[in-house]
Order: structure tokens, then C-alpha cells, then sequence
């Protein structure tokens, strides 16, 4: 039997934070927070997979991701204003300026990028 994408982890300073941020970015609700406040997982809701799990860490990031979110909408423009209006900021992984995705940073500098609309995992 094959394995099914369960959660992507990312570390960071402030869970809860970083969680909300990601819940309002992706319209889905916190799923889970922990007493203590070290996990959080939002995801569409309890059944379906993936979720985010964010998990304190109390190290800063310092070099860019070796893995990010894709983010595909309806409209790129508008939801790179939407998601600047979040919290994000314009992010600098040396991408030339002619590509078709946005890179953003998340409020603890995870980068991202606001994709064209696409059709399928494909095109």
C-alpha cells in the first residue's frame, strides 16, 4: 500500500501566529492547537488530508526553503493584494522578473508563490 500526503510541517517561531495566518490565507479553520501552544494544524477539516502543522521552533530561518507552498487562484493579482494584506511581503529568491508565479513570504519569511490559475497539477 502506497502512503497519503499527511501534513506538511513547517517550523517556526510563534505557531498559533503563523497558523492563523496560513488559515486566512487558505480560508480553512484551525483544526488543533495544543495546550502549550508548540502544534497547531489547520487544514479543510479533520478528514482530509493534508493539513499544515506548524510546531515551534525557536530558531530563526536563514536560507531560503528547499520546499514551498504553490497556491493556485482565481486571480493572481488580486489574491497577491489579498495576501499582502494578510501579512506577507514580496520575497526575493532570485527569480527573474518574467516569470508567471509571485514569490511571497509569509510573516516568519517561508517563502510561497501565488501561481496563474491553472487547469490541472499539469498544464
Amino acid at each position: 500500500m502506497g502512503s497519503r500526503l499527511y501534513h506538511l510541517v513547517i517550523s517556526c517561531i510563534d505557531p498559533s501566529s503563523l497558523a492563523q495566518f496560513w488559515s486566512a490565507v487558505l480560508d480553512q479553520p484551525i483544526l488543533y492547537r495544543s495546550e502549550d501552544g508548540d502544534e497547531v494544524i489547520v487544514g479543510a477539516d479533520e478528514h482530509s488530508y493534508p493539513g499544515l502543522c506548524f510546531i515551534r521552533d525557536p530558531g530563526r530561518k536563514t536560507v531560503k526553503n528547499r520546499l514551498h507552498i504553490d497556491l493556485d487562484p482565481d486571480d493572481q493579482a488580486a489574491e497577491v493584494e489579498r495576501v499582502l494584506a494578510l501579512g506577507a511581503r514580496h520575497a526575493d529568491v532570485g527569480q527573474s522578473p518574467d516569470v508567471s508565479w509571485v514569490v511571497l513570504a509569509d510573516p516568519e519569511g517561508n517563502e510561497f508563490c501565488v501561481l496563474r490559475p491553472h487547469r490541472s497539477l499539469v498544464d
